[in-house]
């Protein structure tokens, strides 16, 4: 038989045993997306031809927040980490050529989840395609949002019953689609250990299931359907071994819920099924040729262990530290996929980790970990009662201050950054062209579609479709039927929403700041020294506003630098993620601040800085320091400091304690030149 082996006995007696020759390998997926739906769909058709398997796609900012690209918030952030998708002429652009009867399709997507997968099913529709044949993936995980990456826009309990309602729909509609994507990815970025990641993610999935059985939309027959096409999302850092226990566990703790909690008999629908991204945390800027070594160990830990393999995987680029990767970045990271699924042995072998006395005793012990912190969880109320608390985002808050502490003093080592540290220029960073930049006109030309295709749709057939979206909110029913309407209809991507708003209202999540214990050591007291003899010159302590202006809703930089200032003896304004120029300019008048700085890493940071310095001049305070932080190339950065900015800091800049010391001398060279 072709492909398979065949075992016979010394005699030549009947097979004793048969199986495949390999294992079909997992999904290979960059994820991908940027500028314009034109430019992502020519970047997937060419990682397609090279062998891609299947599509992820990144949304830009305003998308993912539910924004046209041509609301206030969006400016500068249209097309920048993402492809802008603001009405079905966009999504059907993304998917031009691409027969979505035959691709698997990751969309990470969160609070717009149910409004985007509308937009894919009228795309499809449009191809000929029947609902029921799509196949592929809405993240969809709004619990991990208000904790983590922060593209929230309702409040809990209303952004869940989205959630159900793409749930409830899809088991029927769409079958073939995961509707969910239980993400631990982002919780790891936030600083989670394999402990929390393991209980948050597993609390926010019991948390999803309960509001699908509450919304009363499955018959309980049917309910082992849904659990069944419930995915996740994971993160795989640098420490191997942990990482291949941590998955092991997830396998056997889901396993236990969905037997035991829900009552799943079927073996099938209770496996854990999980696609991976693997740790952008941990790229560095320094020597990010290394960046190679880490994804592809970092890749073994979720493909090694065949009972607890990756379904899908997608992985960062070497340069991602430093900017957007270029396709030629991309390509490297799917030739590394395909190395490893296509050249090595891996798929021959059952599962190497079976039996391991040392592999069994560090996954009993997470686990054991894992259900003390989840029972805790389930005990203030469950995982929405842990974010409305700040419970969890006071606990991912602690262990990224204490991540970071550990790179400092040298006790988590992390070459190139603090250990061997001495090498050659990488010749794969030193010149222009080593990432890939967004066009600056790609903001204007977005708007101008945008205006084009309202301007040419049927209006009576707008209101009406956002009319009978409203009515589906205010009555609690399903709105993926009327999302689909609405996108057949010409709705936008900003009306969907905002319509939603009307019925729902917005949200702003704890951001766990206050609370969060820091860390003490001798270079932290030194600089608490130099904070009071400046604060002393001028009468007063040191007052610093930490502003994340724009849509970039990673604040874990920001966090972390308002619990050093405050750990300095600074007095901190910190008013969390999602603020506008103005905004800030506002607080920084009314607080009367002594120093500005700004978190920005979704590549908006020229335009929205520039925005924030005029306005402080316009109000009269420009001569208040202004610093910034991000992802910031060094053109860029030159750009900035000629505009006024005082310090630019980028990923390489990780010593916090450092980076107070100097934002006093700056606070204090402003104080001796207008004095």
């Amino acid at each position: 038989m072709p492909g398979v082996y065949t075992m016979t006995t010394p005699a030549g007696d009947k097979p004793l045993k048969e199986r495949p020759l390999k294992d079909r390998p997992w999904l290979i997926r960059t994820y991908a997306g940027h500028s314009t739906a034109a430019k992502s769909n020519e970047l997937y058709r060419t990682n397609l031809a090279r062998g891609q398997t299947g599509l992820s796609v990144a949304f830009d900012l305003p998308t993912q927040t539910g924004y046209d690209s041509d609301h206030p918030l969006a400016r500068g952030e249209v097309g920048k980490v993402g492809v802008p998708i603001s009405h079905l002429g966009d999504m059907r652009t993304l998917f031009d050529g691409i027969p979505l009867d035959r691709m698997n399709t990751s969309m990470t997507i969160n609070a717009p989840a149910a409004w985007l997968l509308a937009l894919y099913i009228a795309t499809g529709e449009s191809q000929g395609v029947d609902r029921a044949k799509l196949q592929g993936t809405t993240q969809n995980d709004i619990i991990k949002e208000y904790l983590s990456r922060g593209t929230y826009i309702f409040p809990p309990e209303s952004s869940l019953r989205l959630t159900a309602d793409t749930i409830g729909f899809t088991y029927r509609e769409v079958p073939k689609w995961n509707p969910m994507n239980v993400c631990s990815y982002h919780l790891q970025e936030a600083g989670a250990t394999p402990m929390q990641e393991l209980a948050f993610a597993l609390a926010n999935a019991i948390a999803v299931l309960d509001a699908v059985r509450a919304r009363g939309q499955v018959p309980e027959a049917d309910f082992p359907q849904v659990v069944g096409r419930i995915s996740f999302f994971v993160n795989a850092g640098i420490r191997f071994i942990t990482e291949i226990c941590k998955m092991r566990a997830f396998a056997e703790l889901w396993d236990d819920i969905t037997l035991n909690r829900y009552g799943v008999t079927d073996a099938k629908q209770r496996l854990f099924r999980y696609g991976v991204q693997v740790n952008s945390l941990g790229l560095t800027e320094q020597q990010p040729e290394n960046n190679v070594y880490r994804i592809l160990l970092e890749m073994l830990a979720v493909v090694m262990s065949k009972n607890a393999r990756a379904r899908s995987v997608q992985l960062p680029a070497w340069n991602e530290a430093l900017g957007l990767p270029r396709p030629w970045d991309q390509q490297w990271s799917l030739r590394l996929q395909q190395i490893v699924a296509f050249e090595t042995d891996l798929l021959e072998y059952g599962d190497i980790f079976d039996g391991s006395a040392e592999i069994a005793r560090k996954v009993e012990s997470l686990k054991a970990e894992a259900l003390a912190e989840m029972q805790r969880i389930a005990d203030m109320g469950g995982a929405v009662a842990a974010i409305d608390s700040a419970y969890m985002k006071q606990r991912l808050v602690e262990s990224n201050l204490k991540r970071l502490a550990a790179i400092e003093s040298g006790e988590q080592t992390v070459v190139g950054v603090n250990a061997f540290t001495e090498g050659a220029p990488s010749p794969l960073s030193g010149s222009d062209g080593s990432i890939l930049t967004v066009d600056a006109d790609v903001e204007s030309g977005q708007i101008e579609r945008l205006n084009a295709w309202r301007a040419g749709r049927d209006s009576d057939a707008v209101k009406k479709a956002l009319a009978d979206l409203a009515s589906a909110a205010k009555e609690d029913r399903n709105v993926m039927p009327a999302s689909i309407a609405c996108a057949t209809a010409g709705v936008t991507t900003g009306e969907w929403t905002e319509t939603l708003r009307a019925v729902f209202g917005e949200y702003r999540a704890p951001t766990g700041v206050a609370r969060a214990a820091g860390v003490t050591d001798g270079r932290l007291e030194a600089a608490r020294r130099e904070v009071e003899t400046v604060s002393r010159r001028l009468g007063r302590r040191i007052k610093i506003l930490v502003g994340k202006p724009g849509l970039d809703g990673h604040s874990n930089g920001a966090e972390q630098i308002a619990v050093r200032a405050r750990d300095c003896g600074m007095e901190v304004v910190y008013e969390g993620i999602r603020l506008t120029p103005e905004r800030i300019v506002n607080a920084a008048l009314e607080e009367s601040v002594h120093v500005v700085g700004l978190s920005i890493l979704s590549g908006g940071h020229v335009s929205l800085v520039r925005d924030v310095m005029e306005g402080l001049r316009e109000a009269g305070i420009g001569d208040v320091p202004v610093v910034v932080g991000g992802i910031i190339p060094p053109a860029d950065a030159e750009l900035l400091i000629k505009a006024g900015v005082s310090r630019v800091y980028t990923p390489k800049d990780f010593d916090l304690t450092q980076i107070m010391r100097d934002i006093v001398g700056v606070v204090d060279s402003a104080w001796k030149e207008a004095a």
